[in-house]
């Protein structure tokens, strides 16, 4: 599933479709595959914690900073929109998408593979052959309570996405916690593993996150839900301790 914004600082609300000068840039997208095995998918809650670490651990990774080999295509993307796209894959499928460079981050039952930013017109043959369809995973048993001492990715109570497109939200909700984060915050959780969770609000507890001034994803709309659609509020400790 896609989904895009831009980089902080623009006036324009960053996850809306609206034209700026960002879009005269080159366009590139930040590839994401989960794995999904017939006999064993991983549970949904899983894959989207899973997918949002990755997003995590690609931003913080040597090769996608200063001098590394990944850092100008980084730049690129960060520069343009911000689009993530999450496809599936199994069996010969994922060990293709396992040769090609990037990361794979796992979870209790998930894999997510995530790759440097791609040209939005130039895929790999062997990610571009994937399907975007069919990501629409289960929890086996409800999810327990987020822990309060780390970041809790928020979901909006009123929406019904797919775990693709979820798991696009989450990353989302994970940068935008990263550019607001110092950079000993930042240190300390990548540290500790990014520790995080991802949780559907109460609706009351949901008007009173989008409310809060923390880190909100408003959606472009381009896939599953309506513009402007705000998807996800990313609560980390130490940007709910400012307000």
């Amino acid at each position: 599933m896609t989904s895009d914004s831009t980089v902080p600082g623009d006036n324009a609300d960053p996850f809306l479709n609206e034209p700026t000068i960002r879009d005269e840039a080159p366009q590139f997208v930040l590839p994401l595959v989960v794995r999904i095995e017939r006999e064993a998918p991983p549970a949904r809650t899983d894959a989207l914690e899973t997918a949002a670490r990755a997003v995590l651990t690609i931003l913080s990774d040597e090769r996608a900073v200063g001098d590394g080999e990944w850092a100008q295509v980084m730049r690129d993307w960060q520069d343009a929109r911000i689009r993530k796209v999450v496809r599936r894959a199994r069996g010969a499928e994922w060990r293709r998408a396992e040769a090609l460079p990037g990361i794979t981050v796992t979870g209790k039952s998930a894999e997510v593979r995530v790759f440097p930013p791609v040209p939005l017109d130039g895929w790999p043959k062997d990610l571009a052959r994937l399907q975007v369809s069919g990501t629409d995973l289960d929890d086996p048993e409800p999810p327990a309570d987020a822990d309060p001492t780390a970041p809790v990715l928020w979901l909006n109570p009123d929406l019904d996405m797919s775990a693709g497109k979820t798991m696009a939200q989450t990353g989302h909700g994970a940068q935008l916690s990263w550019w607001e984060l110092s950079d000993e915050e930042r240190t300390a959780w990548r540290q500790a593993g990014f520790p995080l969770s991802v949780r559907t609000a109460g609706p009351a507890q949901w008007t009173e996150l989008i409310g809060s001034g923390l880190p909100l994803v408003k959606d472009a709309g381009f896939t599953e839900i309506a513009p402007g659609s705000a998807t996800v509020v990313a609560e980390h400790p130490a940007l709910r301790r400012r307000g």
